[in-house]
């Protein structure tokens, strides 16, 4: 099965690595998670720089960290109907496709790594409110290896 482009605004299955567990010196996230690409840019020895969000369960303990997926756009996706956000606060960096691509569970999954695409509008919205984070340095960026 081919890799799917890595394109701003597709949702992957990815083992996302949280800043907390790489600050506890983690190399490898715990779980495979939904996960937004947020940017692909630089090539780098023929490879992508490919910048992902973690798409989580739990409600951030600040509403500035994160945005609710509307319960429309987790349906699009094939996710479960359990109240979900995206993180807009930390990423992870690494080089596509990289070793922590994983599985789309879901009975809709586009291909094997693939959930789909958000809304032009939604990306958009999450987008910004990456970029806003930025500006207030309060963007936390992983990068992984491989």
């Amino acid at each position: 099965m081919s890799l799917p482009t890595p394109v701003p605004g597709l949702v992957i299955g990815y083992s996302y690595l949280w800043a907390r567990e790489h600050s506890d010196g983690a190399e490898e996230g715990a779980k495979a998670r939904p996960c937004a690409i947020i940017a692909a840019k630089q090539i780098i020895e023929g490879r992508e720089v490919v910048t992902v969000l973690p798409i989580t369960h739990s409600p951030p303990s600040d509403p500035g960290e994160a945005i609710e997926i509307p319960a429309s756009i987790k349906k699009h996706l094939g996710l479960d109907d359990l109240r979900s956000w995206i993180v807009v606060t930390e990423t992870n960096d690494f080089l596509w496709p990289g070793a922590d691509l994983r599985p789309a569970v879901s009975g809709k999954a586009l291909s094997r790594f693939v959930y789909g695409m958000l809304p032009p509008n939604f990306y958009a919205h999450v987008r910004d409110r990456v970029l806003q984070a930025h500006l207030e340095r309060r963007l936390t960026s992983v990068p992984r290896t491989e």
